[in-house]
Parts: C-alpha cells; structure tokens; sequence
C-alpha cells in the first residue's frame, strides 16, 4: 500500500481553511458577546438587536463551521469524480 503525501497546494488549502473555520468561530463569538452587551445595556441600542445578535452569534458558532466543511466536503468529492 503507497501512502499519498499531500502536495503543497493541499497544503495551503487545508491551513486556508483551518484559519477560515477558526476566524468564523471567533467572528460568532463577537457577536455573541455584542448581543450581550447590547441586550444588557452596557451598549446602546435596542434590546431586540441584542436579542438577535446573541442567538444568531450561537447559531453561527454551532452551525457555521459544520456546514463550511460540508461543503469543502463535497467540493473535494466532486473535483475527484
């Protein structure tokens, strides 16, 4: 059995991606945070806007990620049919 060495190119787009889902879970977690601080009142606006902006940061910090590398799934699938 051959092992297969992941060319360059492999090389960059796995860190690509990896610094990608890293970037999107922090990004969530902004927002999460500014959700918060709105909905609180440490920040002004409207407490609805902190509502949405909590669940959507947790939301986003859950979901996000997952279907990133579902679709780099495929996508990796499709270029080796």
């Amino acid at each position: 059995m051959t092992e297969r060495h992941p060319t360059p190119t492999e090389d960059s787009l796995a860190a690509k991606r990896f610094y990608t889902l890293g970037a999107v879970r922090v990004g969530s977690i902004l927002l999460l945070l500014l959700g918060l601080a709105i909905a609180r009142q440490v920040v002004e606006g409207p407490y609805w806007l902190g509502v949405v902006l909590a669940v959507g940061g947790m939301l986003s910090f859950f979901f996000a990620p997952y279907h990133l590398a579902k679709r780099w799934r495929s996508e990796r699938s499709d270029d080796h049919e």
